[in-house]
C-alpha cells in the first residue's frame, strides 16, 4: 500500500485498511508520506482500523482533553524554547506535538514494526526525497509530516527536513519491486468544485498546492502499471480539518468496498 499525504483528508486511509482486515490479508509493505506515513505506521504497529479511528476520535472529541495536550507541547525551558526558533508565528515542533497526540504503539523504531514501512520526506536544500526505513519512528514522522509554515522544520543528520508531499505526495516508487500489485491512495485535494465564482487567495495558494501534488502522483502512475491509484472524494476538506473528522469518514465511507473490489480482482487474476 502507498499512503499518500493530505492531512485531515488522509482519515480517509482507515477505510483502505479496514479493507484489507475485512478481507483477512496483510499488505506485503507499506509505504507512507505525511499523514500516510502516521496511519501507515500505527497499520504496521499491529493497531486495528478501528484502534486507529478510537485513538483519533479520543484525542480530538473532548476539547477539554485536547486543550491539555495542546499545552504539554509547549517548550520545557527557555533553551529549547530558544533552539525552536524563539518568538515566532506558527512554526510549532511537530515532534513534542507527536509525543503528545500518537498512541504509544507507534513511538518506537521501525525494526519492531510487524509489516515493513518505508517513509518520503523532503531534504529542503537537496531539494529532494529521502526514504527512512529504519531507526527510530518519531523523528521520521516528524520529518515527513512537517508542512511548511505551520510545522518547524525537522533537524536529522545535519540535514533538515519537510512534509514529504513537497516531493512526493504518494510514494508509489518507494515500493517498486516489493510486490505484484501496488494499491494507492492518494489524498491531496484540489478545489471544492462546489464553489463558483473567483476563487479567495487563501483558496488559490492552497489549491494550486494541492494541483500540484495530484500532478506529481499522476506522472508516477504512469510508470507504475501494477499500481491502482484511488483519489477518495475530499475536495471540500483542508489538511489541517481534524476536527471534521467525522465528516471526512462519512463521506468516504463507501470507500472500503471499493479497495475490497479492487483487491478481489487482482487476487483472482
Amino acid at each position: 500500500m502507498a499512503l499518500g499525504a493530505g492531512g485531515a483528508r488522509g482519515l480517509a486511509h482507515i477505510h483502505a485498511l479496514r479493507a484489507f482486515e475485512d478481507l483477512g490479508i496483510k499488505p506485503k509493505m507499506i509505504a507512507g508520506t505525511s499523514i500516510g506515513f502516521v496511519i501507515g505506521c500505527a497499520a504496521c504497529a499491529g493497531m486495528s482500523s478501528e484502534a486507529i479511528k478510537d485513538h483519533i476520535f479520543s484525542k480530538i472529541s473532548n476539547r477539554l482533553n485536547l486543550m491539555s495536550d495542546i499545552f504539554k507541547v509547549r517548550a520545557s525551558s527557555w533553551e529549547s524554547f530558544l533552539k525552536d526558533g524563539g518568538f515566532r508565528l506558527g512554526e510549532l515542533n511537530l515532534e513534542r506535538i507527536f509525543g503528545a497526540f500518537l498512541p504509544t504503539e507507534i513511538l518506537i523504531s521501525f525494526r519492531d514494526l510487524s509489516i515493513p514501512l518505508r517513509v518520503a520526506a523532503t531534504d529542503f536544500y537537496a531539494a529532494n526525497t529521502t526514504v527512512f526505513d529504519d531507526g527510530p519512528l518519531r523523528p521520521a514522522l516528524a520529518a515527513s509530516s512537517a508542512i511548511p509554515g505551520i510545522f518547524l522544520p525537522v533537524e536529522l543528520n545535519d540535514r533538515y527536513f519537510i512534509d514529504g508531499s513537497a516531493t512526493n505526495p504518494c510514494p508509489l516508487e518507494l515500493l517498486h519491486g516489493q510486490a505484484d500489485h501496488i494499491i494507492a491512495i492518494d489524498v491531496s485535494g484540489g478545489p471544492d468544485r462546489r464553489k463558483r465564482g473567483r476563487p479567495s487567495k487563501i483558496d488559490a495558494i492552497y489549491s494550486s498546492n494541492q494541483m500540484m501534488q495530484m500532478s506529481i502522483t499522476s506522472r508516477l502512475a504512469v510508470s507504475h502499471p501494477n499500481a491502482i491509484v484511488f483519489q477518495p472524494p475530499l475536495d471540500g476538506i483542508r489538511s489541517l480539518d481534524f476536527l471534521k473528522a467525522n465528516e471526512v469518514l462519512a463521506e468516504t465511507e463507501g470507500f472500503t468496498n471499493e479497495v475490497k473490489r479492487a483487491i478481489e480482482r487482482l487476487a483472482s487474476s
